[in-house]
């Protein structure tokens, strides 16, 4: 199998650079069966990759220790699901899962762009073609899964103890669907570039793609976040780790790009920032495989130092300087066909989002890649901290939550006096009276205050489109349940992006509780001892320890009671595994979790002693669950604006003129 494996990979590496020629050539030569073939091979490629997981996969599966890749990732105390997620543990079976996932998109793009757009799609292809040139290389010739050892051992060296957890067998896949599903928005911008096809077309499919990549990303952000929260023991979701912040660097780019290229597709406006934002997009996406493969930074995450850095290097370096020849090469074709009105306008708070989250995109790169550049120039590592990341992101993603609210409120073109004061007096209302009452309850940090009270001022915003729209139909005869549902199906875009925005304040709020308000102690304790944290109070009933046969685990167990109420038993545990003896993790921590709407109790064994003694750290962390069901919440929108509005009629054209859209409406 590991040989099928392996010249499966040979040969889509060889097809991936046969879809590049071909596709160009037929482009140019109007032969259209060299694009056909060119397509095929695409679909070939897909069919080639995916025997080749499955024979990595039937290996794992098996414990075929004569493949250097299964002796390094599994053991035999392992259950067959994490055999199977082993598959995206190291590095050479990651970089597999990178190339496969990019050739279903491709075989996705190719099945559903069928005799369309017979001028861009080549180019589209050939672009896809050359990602896959690079990353089949890659996996045929540097970092094989399939290479075998001269001598099989008898028992393999384990998987890494902090990947044995069920989040970590969904939260790499979601991730990589987000991050090689850049390529593909990427491909279509290189399309029209090479084409000269600068219209409408190739940002209808990008932003249809971006927001798929864009959705997946949101939820391997999660997904990771949670991951952290329950696996690694220190209290937190989120420590802006580099690998962290190799995911969230392109998920700001991508929203910045759904967001402006709103302005493209109603006034023809910002065509040479939206193409420098999907290639900055996919650039992210890259550097960000970049870092996480080649271990130059350090990370929880990262795989160790390997020989394939300077391959990504100029890779990265070949992405920069073709996009932006071809773009400077297009440049006059790119001009604008209309121009901004007023400051006060719909386009401008559009702007002014992009800058910002540009702007955050830039100091997590920079914060990031800063130990890099500290180390070749002095010869020092300088580790950037969360304290750099919290100062410069904490003030403009105030600024971004209040353009949440401001955007559905104001006016394209130019908004009246009128306009301003009807649409968001009632909004800051409610923000103010917000930020007094929070603070007459006592919460006195300003920047809670101010968090708190734009996220009130957002929730009216858009409760007051929904409410709006709800109304205009039901003036009309139609039941207020049944007026919601065909309002958000009459335009799933606009209104799944509300939800959306619903989703990020429900994570602001999550957000900010936890990491401001969050109390903690940590205490060593014998049987019998008693400690109290805020309103609960925990009796230390003692250690105990056992046995598997993967791992010695230690357990202390407690007894919670909350205003005198017994809660139940909190069990953390802390956990040796014994096959990861030569790896730098060879341990890992169970924490204790009692979660509500709102707080969590968060229980961390950080020692115990041979007299069955425990020093323990007690977190109490409020409105956590606040950021997971924010997460639900924005998918939802997501999916919802990803899905095909219905035609638009009469009907929704008298709904929007009606609610004051008339520039909109027009247009419908």
């Amino acid at each position: 199998m590991a040989e099928t494996g392996y010249i499966s990979v040979l040969v889509a590496f060889v097809l991936s650079i046969y879809i590049v020629f071909a596709s160009v050539y037929g482009a140019k030569s109007g032969r259209r069966d060299f694009v056909d073939s060119a397509r095929n091979a695409a679909l070939a490629i897909f069919f080639l990759l995916l025997i080749a997981i499955l024979a990595l996969l039937h290996s794992l599966v098996n414990l075929d220790f004569s493949l250097k890749y299964v002796a390094m990732n599994t053991s035999t105390d392992l259950p067959v699901i994490y055999r199977m997620t082993s598959l995206w543990a190291g590095q050479a079976g990651s970089l597999l899962l990178w190339a496969f996932v990019l050739s279903i998109y491709m075989a996705l793009v190719v099945m559903s762009t069928k005799g369309k757009s017979r001028e861009l799609m080549p180019y589209v292809i050939a672009t896809l073609g050359a990602i896959a040139v690079f990353f089949t290389f890659i996996v045929a010739f540097v970092e094989s899964p399939f290479e075998r050892l001269p001598v099989a051992p008898l028992e393999g060296r384990g998987l890494n103890p902090i990947l044995q957890n069920a989040y970590m067998a969904i939260h790499p896949v979601t991730l990589y669907l987000g991050y090689v599903g850049v390529a593909v928005p990427f491909a279509f911008a290189m399309g029209a570039l090479l084409s000269g096809r600068l219209g409408d077309e190739w940002i209808r499919y990008s932003r249809k793609w971006t927001l798929f990549a864009w959705t997946f990303l949101s939820i391997g952000l999660i997904l990771g976040a949670r991951w952290a929260y329950l696996e690694l023991g220190w209290g937190g979701y989120w420590a802006w780790d580099p690998v962290e912040n190799a995911a969230f660097m392109p998920w700001l780019a991508a929203t910045a790009f759904v967001h402006s290229v709103m302005i493209q597709e109603r006034k023809g406006m910002l065509k040479k920032w939206n193409m420098s934002l999907i290639i900055l997009t996919f650039f992210l996406s890259i550097f960000g495989t970049f870092i996480t493969r080649s271990g130059v930074i350090s990370s929880v995450h990262s795989f160790a130092q390997s020989d394939i850095g300077p391959m990504f290097l100029a890779f990265i370096a070949f992405i920069l300087l073709f996009s932006f020849s071809m773009f400077l090469y297009r440049m006059k074709d790119l001009e604008s066909e209309n121009k901004f009105d007023s400051i006060l306008s719909r386009e401008s708070a559009f702007i002014f989002n992009n800058l910002l989250f540009l702007g955050a995109a830039f100091a997590v790169f920079l914060g990031t890649i800063f130990p890099i550049m500290s180390e070749a120039i002095t010869g020092e590592k300088i580790l950037v901290g969360p304290p750099y990341f919290n100062k410069v992101n904490s003030p403009i993603a105030l600024v971004l939550v209040l353009l949440m609210g401001v955007g559905p409120l104001i006016s394209w073109r130019k908004a009246s006096r009128e306009n301003l004061f009807k649409n968001f007096f009632v909004p800051t209302v409610v923000a103010i009276v917000t930020g007094v009452l929070l603070f007459a309850f006592g919460i006195h940090d300003t920047y809670a205050l101010l968090a708190y009270s734009l996220c009130a001022f957002v929730l009216v915003t858009v409760f007051t489109e929904f409410f709006r729209g709800i109304r205009v139909r039901a003036k009309r005869g139609e039941n207020p349940l049944v007026a919601f549902g065909r309002l958000v199906s009459k335009n799933k875009r606009r209104y799944g992006g509300y939800i959306v925005h619903v989703g990020v304040v429900l994570i602001v709020i999550g957000i900010t509780s936890s990491s401001i308000f969050v109390t903690e102690k940590q205490v060593t304790l014998s049987k019998g001892d008693s400690v109290t944290l805020n309103d609960y109070t925990f009796t230390f009933n003692g250690i105990n320890q056992y046995t598997t046969n993967a791992k010695n685990a230690t357990v202390a167990t407690l007894t919670a009671f909350k205003g005198g109420k017994d809660i139940g038993i909190m069990s953390p545990e802390k956990n040796i595994y014994k096959y990861e003896g030569n790896r730098e993790i060879n341990q890992e921590t169970e924490v204790a979790l009692r979660s509500t709407l709102t707080d969590d109790l968060y229980i961390i064994l950080m020692s115990f002693t041979d007299d069955g003694g425990a020093t323990l750290r007690i977190i109490l962390n409020p409105l956590v669950s606040w950021i997971w069901a924010g997460g639900v919440v924005l998918v939802l929108g997501a999916i919802i604006t990803m899905l095909p509005d219905g035609r638009k009629g009469r009907e929704e054209v008298f709904v929007r003129y009606t609610l004051g859209e008339k520039d909109s409406a027009l247009k419908v």
